[in-house]
């Protein structure tokens, strides 16, 4: 961490643990783990609690550096109750714009510590804005990261594109798929089949299309998980 740095760093990192301490709740923390499958401990905050706590905070960080967003994060991911690492993706979803195609591999590397859905899923939506705003790189960048070795890198790699309606990259989306098609990890064939049904909101016959014509060996969750609002999509006509 640059020496410039530190003092704000550490000053909102200190800040952060005095506005979420008080807020302790064994009962919810409870539930929160249980729900979690017992791999996280948790302070046992509502999203809603923690935002409210920390939102000051975080709307306080600004101007924010690329170097003082790693910072924080990594800060943040180290401690040991979950809701840090919830407030470090807050942090990163926030001040995305400040962040570049340098800062993709720290950010990766993030995915792959305490990994579990809620976490990868917030660090898709900054990996995904970097990757769009990068051209030719990110998406170079992209077609390295769905061959990782770690399935939580490969499943940000299949859902970046999310939300990106008619700028997606259709060819590169449906390649993904396929070549991630045959995996049995529960993550990514879920992943797969969000991206597309993600997709299908802007064109729901493109990726109708794509399975009748794919010989890839899709799995029936990944089908279904793609196919869900096409009864509804068909109605409309759309």
């Amino acid at each position: 961490m640059p020496n410039a740095a530190k003092p704000k760093v550490e000053r909102f990192e200190r800040d952060v643990m005095a506005a979420l301490k008080p807020l302790k709740n064994a009962e919810r923390a409870a539930g929160a783990r249980a729900y979690m499958r017992n791999r996280f401990v948790y302070i046992g905050i509502s999203t809603p609690e923690r935002r409210a706590a920390v939102g000051e905070l975080i709307r306080g960080f600004k101007p924010a550096t690329a170097e003082e967003l790693r910072a924080a994060a990594e800060g943040l991911w180290a401690m040991r109750e979950r809701e840090y690492q919830y407030v470090a993706a807050d942090l990163l979803i926030k001040y995305q714009a400040a962040l570049s195609l340098d800062d993709l591999p720290w950010l990766l590397e993030l995915a792959q510590k305490k990994s579990w859905w809620d976490t990868v899923d917030c660090l898709v939506k900054v990996v995904g804005k970097v990757v769009r705003r990068s051209g030719v790189k990110g998406v170079r960048a992209m077609e390295r990261a769905v061959r990782h070795k770690d399935f939580w890198v490969r499943r940000i790699a299949m859902l970046h594109q999310l939300g990106w309606r008619d700028a997606c990259d259709t060819e590169r989306l449906f390649a993904f798929a396929e070549l991630l098609a045959a995996e049995k990890e529960f993550f990514i064939r879920k992943a797969i089949g969000w991206a597309l049904r993600d997709y299908a909101w802007h064109d729901w016959r493109a990726v109708e299309k794509f399975f009748r014509t794919s010989e890839a060996p899709f799995s029936g969750l990944t089908v279904r998980e793609a196919g869900k609002n096409f009864a509804k999509l068909r109605r409309g006509g759309k």
